[in-house]
């Protein structure tokens, strides 16, 4: 059962067409045990009682009319303002059903050559101080750095070997082997 919590008729609100309305907060204890508030705009020319949505929830009647006993002049002309102009309701867009029945196939990203960079050390130099010597710098290069070296010295023909397929460890291994060969030839 619905109760009146409070009468706000110090604070009649008048619209620019001239309608006044008396605004009262009620509300009404829920199945749950909760008490929800709502307002009640009462106009002075007796046509419909104007209400909102439930403006609060609180737990218990006490708190209810705490709530009630604050609301300000300011609060209740926006609560009658949103009470005449309710939010647009949204168009629901209607399901459509799946045309597939599983996701598009992925498409492979093209592999994209490193732009030609000049090779940072040459191998062959390191080479002369030792073979550990070569494996240590170059294996503080990056992989484009080493595609460099690789082929900036010849030391492997580009159609036969795809060196963007090729991990750190078997580029380094490519161009040790290959300066050794040479070197011993």
């Amino acid at each position: 059962m619905a109760h009146v919590i409070s009468i706000y008729a110090r604070s009649s609100l008048t619209l620019t067409d001239g309608r006044v309305y008396v605004p009262q907060a009620c509300g009404r204890r829920r199945e749950d045990g909760m008490w929800e508030g709502w307002l009640e705009f009462v106009p002075s020319d007796g046509a419909a009682v104007l209400r909102s949505e439930r403006e609060t929830t609180q737990p218990n009647l006490a708190d209810l009319e705490y709530w009630a006993s604050g609301l300000t002049p300011v609060y209740l002309q926006g609560a009658l303002e949103r009470t005449l102009t309710p939010p647009a309701v949204a168009p629901r867009t209607p399901i459509v059903p799946s045309v597939y029945e599983e996701p598009a196939p992925s498409a492979s990203a093209p592999v994209v050559e490193d732009p030609p960079v000049e090779p940072v050390l040459n191998p062959f130099a390191v080479y002369a101080k030792g073979e550990d010597l070569l494996r240590r710098q170059l294996g503080a290069l990056s992989a484009r750095h080493l595609r460099s070296i690789a082929v900036g010295y010849d030391l492997v023909n580009g159609a036969d070997l795809d060196l963007q397929a090729l991990s750190t460890a078997e580029l380094i291994d490519l161009i040790v082997d290959a300066v050794s060969r040479r070197r011993a030839a």
